[in-house]
């Protein structure tokens, strides 16, 4: 529209002519909308705002009396405040390039006056205390002009051929220098060994691999062993059980030849013995039961013959006194008592017999007779019957020598 100026994002629209700016100021301005300007009777000029740059070249000397090449980048615009604007209008708006010029400047001037306070090592170690430092002490100075200072970089620093720089970076220099030949010894150490432990894995793992390969073969060959003895061995296990059959077979043979022998031959005689056995204990004991009887026989004809011969032992007692010369002081009692005394000799001689044929001691224990029956003056030998004996004796007779 014919008479309405707009200025652009990055411009302050300067309108001199009418009434006066803020403070006195020879021109209003207007940032960021449009206003109508009446042509002859108002002027309209346009201030950049965007940003600007200002590199700054300095030989500076250092507190050590060393000089420096330092290269410094500036990057500022004008201030986005009203006041800000009519400052730099009222000084650049004619020739806007000076701002850069005047900015390398006044950086130039202070960053001769903080490198002169600070050693090389501080420059050089510090360069963002450097650039703060004198963003600071400009910073009154450039706001006067309506500048304000974005950022400050330190993009060199220089020694020329003084060598200072490089000779404090040389022992640094020879640190890093030993800790990277350390590092590289290092590195080689461990990739030796690396190296080493793999080769050492790899003999391991051939070893097992030889072992497992061994232990296979060896299974194999104890598989194909035992696949060629099977045969032999179940032959020989068959063998094994017809020998251990037959063995069997043999033992119940001879076992039941042994109960064989013991039914024909040892039983019989067994029973054959049991029956002499059986014989001979009843024919000693008919035997025996004949001798008792015979015995029986012979004390009953024996106690006959002793009675019958009693008188006769009591006569022979007598007449062992016929020639002695023998005194009766009681008269016909002491010869009532000789004779009393003869009669019991002669029952006691009768016991004495008695005894004997009974097989007993005169004490009573038991004596053999030997089959034979003894009397003193008469004996029989046995077998002979009662009649026999008795026949002897009539033959012999009372008084008979014995």
């Amino acid at each position: 529209m014919f008479g309405y100026r707009v200025p652009a994002p990055d411009e302050a629209m300067l309108i001199s002519g009418g009434k006066r700016g803020l403070g006195g100021a020879p021109f209003r301005v207007v940032m960021g909308h449009g206003k109508f300007v009446l042509p002859i009777f108002r002027k309209t000029r346009f201030l950049t705002l965007s940003m600007c740059e200002s590199e700054v070249t300095e030989t500076c000397v250092t507190r050590q009396g060393i000089s420096l090449h330092v290269r410094a980048v500036i990057a500022f615009k004008v201030g986005n405040d009203t006041e800000s604007v009519i400052n730099a209008g009222q000084r650049f708006l004619s020739d806007q390039d000076q701002m850069s010029v005047l900015t390398g400047r006044i950086f130039a001037g202070h960053l001769r006056s903080i490198i002169g306070s600070m050693t090389v090592e501080e420059i050089v170690t510090e360069r963002q205390k450097l650039a703060a430092e004198v963003l600071d002490t400009s910073k009154v100075e450039m706001a006067k002009i309506g500048l304000i200072v974005d950022s400050l970089q330190i993009q060199s620093i220089d020694d020329g051929d003084t060598g200072y720089i490089e000779a404090m970076s040389a022992p640094h220099k020879a640190a890093i220098q030993r800790q990277a030949q350390i590092a590289q010894a290092q590195a080689t150490q461990a990739s030796v060994e690396a190296q080493q432990v793999a080769a050492r894995n790899q003999a391991e793992y051939a070893r097992q691999t030889a072992i497992v390969k061994a232990e296979y073969s060896a299974e194999v060959d104890r598989a194909q062993a035992q696949a060629a003895q099977a045969g032999p061995l179940a032959q020989a296990h068959a063998q094994q059980e017809v020998l251990a059959a037959q063995t069997e077979l043999a033992q119940r043979a001879a076992k039941l030849r042994q109960q064989q022998l013991v039914a024909e031959i040892v039983k019989p005689a067994e029973a054959e013995a049991e029956r002499i056995r059986v014989l001979a204990i009843a024919d000693a004991e008919r035997m025996k039961i004949q001798a008792e009887a015979a015995a029986s026989h012979d004390r009953v004809a024996l106690d006959r013959m002793l009675i019958d011969q009693l008188p006769l032992i009591v006569k022979e007692a007598a007449g062992g006194l016929a020639g002695a010369n023998v005194n009766v002081l009681n008269g016909a009692d002491g010869l009532g008592e000789i004779a009393a005394g003869l009669v019991a000799q002669g029952l006691t001689i009768l016991d004495s017999v008695r005894q004997n044929l009974n097989g007993q001691n005169p004490d009573g224990s038991p004596e053999k007779t030997q089959g034979l029956l003894e009397l003193q003056g008469y004996s029989r030998p046995p077998g002979k019957d009662t009649d026999e004996a008795d026949e002897g004796e009539r033959d012999e007779g009372p008084g008979a020598p014995r």
